[in-house]
């Protein structure tokens, strides 16, 4: 294969987590989080987010989401997300099993981004009806399954619905570092001051190993009048309930040192940015090429006439495709996608189309 567009999560580790962990993994230190290293985590995330959190590592992203929601929900919940989130179409059932069975409720909106009016709706049916699940939290997608981003006041419009009828919200940052660089802000603008409580702070697609942070703004949860130590201590309970409280922990925190030192979270969100920015603007060049939803980060989904697909294939280049509609392909930059790569599937994209 040439270059492949499938996933960011095709691309390795940065040399210097691998090297972090190397070093992390000399001598002993305490198990299960009560290590100097996991501590120095915490403290580097309430210095990013310039507020007091608390923090849970865990080695998946699924982990970092379902375990979020579990401590805010309970089993006769309901969670509302996007038609096309992530929690509702790609994490299995887990979501379900780890909130013992909560319900999870598609709310429709343009760009895979919540509508805040039919989320106003949903908050407000049937409350205090024992015949049906309560909504209980609030999640979006940053950056969303097609792409998009949204923008503080979009986020805001969400967030506001949420206080007043006293839900949590959580975010799935799974991409969080491409969606704060797209949006120029920064991560406290983009979460708690925007009304966000809880973030699963991704970083394995963005040059970790494995290691995700699920992070709990205390003052933000604690306005709502949720208590921030009872979700702090649930999390803990259901962390090692779930099979995520690592016992060598410092390997995880090692990774997270190394990703929030020396801006390098930003320097690799920032390569697949720009590599997503040149393959799309290229690509619009490109006869018979489609772009469904205008790429903010590093995903782009687009529609391709089918021999052209074939031909890019047959050249080596791989994506995701089939999926979803006829024509329909998903391309993903990252942190080690090359230009000359971008370059040459535009190249072949337009040989293709013009011959």
């Amino acid at each position: 294969m040439k270059v492949a567009f499938t996933s960011d999560n095709i691309a390795g580790a940065s040399d210097v987590v691998f090297k972090a962990m190397m070093e992390a993994a000399q001598g002993d230190a305490m198990p299960y989080g009560n290590d100097d290293g996991t501590a120095q985590v915490t403290r580097m995330l309430s210095e990013l987010f310039e507020c007091d959190v608390d923090v849970f590592l865990v080695s998946t992203g699924t982990a970092a989401n379902v375990l979020s929601i579990s401590a805010l929900t309970p089993p006769w919940g309901s969670v509302l997300c996007h038609s096309d989130s992530h929690l509702l179409n790609d994490e299995s059932t887990a979501p379900e099993f780890y909130t013992s069975g909560a319900r999870f409720v598609g709310v429709g909106g343009a760009d895979a981004k919540m509508d805040p009016a039919q989320l106003k709706k949903l908050v407000s049916q049937k409350i205090g009806d024992v015949h049906s699940c309560q909504p209980s939290v609030i999640s979006l997608s940053q950056v969303t399954e097609v792409g998009s981003v949204y923008s503080l006041d979009e986020i805001r419009a969400i967030t506001d619905v949420a206080k007043i009828a006293g839900l949590p919200v959580h975010m799935d940052g799974a991409r969080f570092a491409n969606a704060l660089l797209a949006l120029g802000c920064t991560p406290a603008e983009m979460t708690w001051k925007a009304g966000v409580d809880m973030v699963s702070f991704g970083a394995t697609k963005n040059g970790v190993m494995g290691a995700e942070a699920i992070v709990v703004f205390k003052q933000s949860l604690e306005d709502k009048g949720i208590s921030s130590e009872k979700v702090a201590k649930e999390l803990g309970y259901r962390r090692k309930r779930g099979g995520h409280l690592h016992s060598k922990m410092r390997l995880l925190s090692s990774q997270m040192i190394a990703y929030l030192s020396d801006d390098l979270w930003r320097v690799n969100a920032t390569h697949a940015n720009a590599m997503m920015a040149l393959l799309q603007e290229g690509l619009k060049t490109v006869p018979g090429v489609k772009i469904n939803t205008p790429a903010q980060a590093n995903m782009l989904f687009c529609t391709l006439p089918l021999a052209m697909i074939d031909h890019l294939q047959a050249e080596g280049f791989g994506f995701y495709g089939g999926r979803w509609e006829e024509g329909v392909i998903r391309l993903v930059t990252s942190f080690r996608t090359s230009k000359e790569g971008v370059e040459a599937f535009i190249k072949s994209a337009r040989q293709f189309a013009t011959k």
